[in-house]
C-alpha cells in the first residue's frame, strides 16, 4: 500500500457529497462548493475534496494584496476513508493544487481552515506546502448535552431550516432573533479549541502579496496544538501525526512536478 498509487480526478458534486457525508467528521457538505476532486484507490472512490467561495469572501480576499474576486478559492471539505494508504492526505493535496492549476488557471491561491476543536491543528497542510497565517480561539462549534454538534452559524441564523429542526428536537422556543441563548438555556455549550488558517500559493510569485505574517510552525503555542479535538501539547504522541515540515522557514511546494493528464497521477 502506497500513497503513490492513489489517483485524483474531477468528480461530480453528487459523488463528492456521498463521500463527504460518509467520511467527514461533520457529515455535512458545503452547499456552494464549485469544484470537486475525487481520490481513487484500487478503482474505488475513497476520498473527496470540495473547493468553493469562502463564507466571508471579502474579508478573506484581503489576506493577499490585489486578489481579484475569482483569483482564490477555499478548500471547503476534505474527506478521506481509512482505506486509503498512509500519507494519502498530503500527497492528494499536492496533486489537487496541480489539478486546480490546470482546470482553473485563474486561481492563484487557496485558503483552508483546520478545526482544532473537532479535528486537528493542520499537520497535513504543513506537510503539503501551506503556510500558517492565523490562530484564534474557536467558539463556533456548539455541543448539545446528548453529544450532537452543530455550528454557531446554523443555530443563530433564523433563515436556516436546520435551526427550526433542532429547536423542535430539543423543545426549544425560538423566535426570529439571531440568538444562541435559547439553546444555551438547555445546556448547549461551545466546544473549546482553536481554528488554524492556512494559505497555499498555486502561483508562488504571489507569496510576496501576503498581507499577514507567516507563523513558523514551531511557534504554535503548546496549548493550541490539537489532534482529533484533544490537546497534544508539544509532543506528536498521537498515532499518524507526521513531523512538521518547514520549521522556522516554511518552504513553498515545488511546482516542477506535474500531473500525468492520462492518469491524474503525480509524477
Amino acid at each position: 500500500m502506497s500513497a503513490k498509487n492513489i489517483l485524483l480526478k474531477p468528480i461530480s458534486a453528487a459523488d463528492a457529497r456521498k463521500v463527504v457525508e460518509r467520511e467527514h467528521y461533520s457529515g455535512k457538505v458545503v452547499q456552494n462548493s464549485q469544484f470537486h476532486i475525487g481520490v481513487f484507490y484500487n478503482g474505488s472512490l475513497e476520498g473527496a475534496m470540495q473547493f468553493g467561495p469562502s463564507l466571508d469572501k471579502r474579508k478573506v480576499s484581503g489576506l493577499v494584496r490585489g486578489t481579484g474576486w475569482h483569483e482564490f478559492t477555499e478548500l471547503n471539505r476534505m474527506a478521506f476513508s481509512e482505506r486509503l494508504p498512509r500519507n494519502s492526505e498530503s500527497r492528494a493535496l499536492g496533486v489537487a493544487m496541480r489539478i486546480l492549476a490546470k482546470h482553473a488557471p485563474q486561481i492563484k491561491w487557496v485558503v483552508s481552515f483546520a478545526d482544532g476543536s473537532q479535528c486537528g491543528d493542520g499537520t497535513i497542510y504543513r506537510a503539503s506546502g501551506f503556510v500558517l497565517t492565523g490562530i484564534k480561539e474557536n467558539d463556533q462549534i456548539i455541543e448539545f448535552p446528548d453529544g450532537l454538534r452543530e455550528t454557531r452559524l446554523v443555530l443563530t441564523d433564523s433563515r436556516r431550516p436546520r435551526r427550526v429542526e433542532l429547536a423542535k428536537r430539543y423543545g426549544v422556543k425560538i423566535g426570529g432573533e439571531c440568538s444562541l441563548h435559547p439553546f444555551i438555556a438547555i445546556g448547549a455549550r461551545p466546544v473549546p479549541g482553536y481554528q488554524f488558517r492556512y494559505v497555499r500559493f498555486i502561483d508562488p510569485t504571489w507569496i510576496d502579496r501576503l498581507t499577514v505574517p507567516v507563523i513558523p510552525f514551531d511557534k504554535i503555542p503548546d496549548q493550541c496544538r490539537m489532534y482529533r479535538g484533544q490537546s497534544r501539547g508539544s509532543s506528536n504522541e498521537a498515532s499518524g501525526v507526521q513531523p512538521e515540515a518547514g520549521g522556522e522557514s516554511p518552504t513553498l511546494p515545488l511546482h516542477s512536478a506535474g500531473v500525468d493528464p492520462s492518469t491524474g497521477r503525480l509524477d
